[in-house]
């Protein structure tokens, strides 16, 4: 039974994980086409902190 109770526990974590990897992917290539603010792509991307865009902003621009 705790084994069954662990492997849920890890899909839904990994299930959390993919959806904020894929939340992360949509930003960045919204940020790279540089026509939203970073307040209008916090709209569209819910799953991420507006602290978290600032970040990813600052990483894509470093990379530029």
């Amino acid at each position: 039974m705790m084994s069954l109770f662990d492997e849920e526990q890890i899909m839904k974590a990994f299930i959390k994980s993919e959806r904020h990897d894929e939340a992360r992917e949509t930003a960045e290539r919204l940020i790279k086409k540089g026509k939203m603010p970073l307040d209008e792509i916090a709209e569209c991307v819910p799953a991420l902190s507006f602290d978290e865009l600032k970040e990813l902003e600052a990483g894509v621009m470093q990379s530029v």
